[in-house]
């Protein structure tokens, strides 16, 4: 593999199942070095049944259907009369330097949450899909690859504890009820005789625990180096990649670090990733590893981050700049 500008580490051990003691030790070190100094790795030889291509074929297969199919799935601040606040579809964002549509997901069987439910936003909502007439097997399969990949990041939990000096089972109390959300994305090409924007997702750190990614071969990832330069984080086959949220270099007592990063445009080419959130259940109190400082509900620390994410704008500001998504042109192939 050619020198990557990121750690690499090899989950082979764990996929195969034969990883002892001393492996795990050995992949907690490793994966505890990359969060305490670029906050992002590659993961290679993940434990995961899907290929790219299968996971970027359920992106298309949703991103493909018409505007209004879509629509119909768009959560409540962009479609008064639907009833979904927190899980669903929601459209490009033009004009914020934020060009991307997306459809998010949760867990399929979550316990009703009362003292949530009666919230503006749901957190703990259930899912809402395409009739299975128009997307044959996208309510499965994208179930499934949901699974393995909160299974994967409780292995990385584990990890991470080790890698902190905890007992593996540390955090396992995360798991109950965690609400992690699986995100479709697609960065629409633009017409190249429409104005461009450098950057079709504005400089940010993640929020919550950890993130895994799959990134298409379009590339355009930039992460911010711990000597404050932008580095490319170009695409890897059959990797994935991981990062640390705020919340998760927090917990860690300030060594792990949330690292900045961006996803610059690519002129005239479309672009598809699937993030998946590792998120505890609402109710979860976190505090960090150090025993100090303030206890967090997950819930509350959610709903104080999402004043600041275009995806939950007020409804007359998110149809206004649907509109100027069409203007635009956006070459959606």
């Amino acid at each position: 593999m050619a020198q990557l500008p990121l750690p690499v580490i090899d989950l082979s051990a764990i996929s195969s199942g034969e990883g002892d003691q001393s492996t795990i030790a050995k992949l907690a070190a490793q994966l505890g070095k990359a969060f305490e100094t670029e906050g992002f790795a590659y993961l290679v030889n993940v434990p995961l049944t899907f290929s790219h291509e299968q996971v970027f074929g359920l992106a298309k297969r949703l991103f493909h259907l018409p505007q209004a199919e879509k629509l119909r799935l768009a959560k409540k601040s962009f479609q008064r009369n639907n009833t979904n606040t927190y899980r669903g579809y929601f459209p490009a964002q033009a004009g914020s330097d934020n060009l991307k549509e997306g459809f998010e997901v949760g867990p399929a069987n979550l316990p009703i949450a009362p003292d949530w439910t009666r919230r503006k936003i749901d957190l703990t909502e259930g899912n809402i899909w395409p009739p299975e007439s128009t997307c044959p097997g996208l309510r499965g399969d994208t179930e499934k690859l949901y699974k393995e990949l909160q299974h994967l990041s409780s292995t990385l939990l584990s990890l991470s504890a080790v890698a902190l000096g905890k007992e593996a089972s540390y955090f396992d109390h995360y798991l109950h009820r965690s609400i992690s959300t699986l995100r479709y994305l697609h960065y629409p090409a633009i017409n190249p005789s429409s104005p461009q924007q450098e950057l079709c997702c504005t400089p940010h750190t993640d929020s919550g625990i950890l993130t895994l990614l799959h990134q298409d071969s379009t590339g355009g990832l930039d992460v911010l180096s711990p000597d404050g330069r932008w580095i490319a984080a170009p695409y890897v086959p059959r990797s994935l990649i991981v990062n640390i949220g705020d919340l998760m270099a927090k917990v860690s007592g300030g060594r792990f670090r949330a690292t900045y990063h961006r996803v610059r445009s690519s002129p005239g080419k479309e672009r598809y990733s699937v993030p998946f959130f590792f998120e505890p259940g609402v109710d979860c109190a976190i505090r960090s590893v150090d025993e100090d400082g303030e206890v967090i509900v997950y819930g509350e620390h959610v709903l104080s981050k999402m004043k600041g994410w275009v995806e939950f704008q007020d409804a007359e500001k998110s149809l206004g700049v649907t509109e100027h998504v069409t203007a635009i042109e956006l070459d959606v192939a």
